[in-house]
């Protein structure tokens, strides 16, 4: 069974930082592309950023680069998500997902896998 767990999630100031992470069991993690996503109450849930099995070519949404970076370590099957310099309209649940394939889609709908959610909430 796959499972996708996401946890780092929290309250945070604006301007402050968190480190998300997404720990995975029951699939070949280094086949898959992993992306994270992000929901706000009331909206279509988004891409952040995706990286390829190998680690390469990340893609990022264009409102959030130069303030995310997507990270992955094959050995522990788990996929990170640094945020910095974090602002209100960050607040959402972020949720990681798993694609089998090798390139960074930004689109939630090819995406095979997912994880339940982890809480962001940044105050102004």
């Amino acid at each position: 069974q796959v499972q996708l767990v996401e946890s780092g999630g929290g309250l945070v100031q604006a301007g402050g930082s968190l480190r998300l992470s997404c720990t995975t069991s029951g699939l070949t993690f280094s086949s898959y592309t992993m992306g994270w996503f992000r929901q706000a109450p009331g909206n279509e849930r988004e891409f952040v950023a995706a990286i390829s099995w190998n680690g390469g070519n990340p893609n990022y949404a264009d409102s959030l680069k130069g303030r995310v970076t997507i990270s992955r370590d094959n050995a522990k099957m788990t996929v990170y998500l640094q945020m910095n310099s974090l602002k209100p309209e960050d607040t959402a649940v972020y949720y990681c997902a798993a694609r089998g394939g090798q390139y960074p889609i930004p689109n939630k709908n090819v995406y095979d896998f997912w994880g339940r959610g982890t809480q962001v909430t940044v105050s102004s």
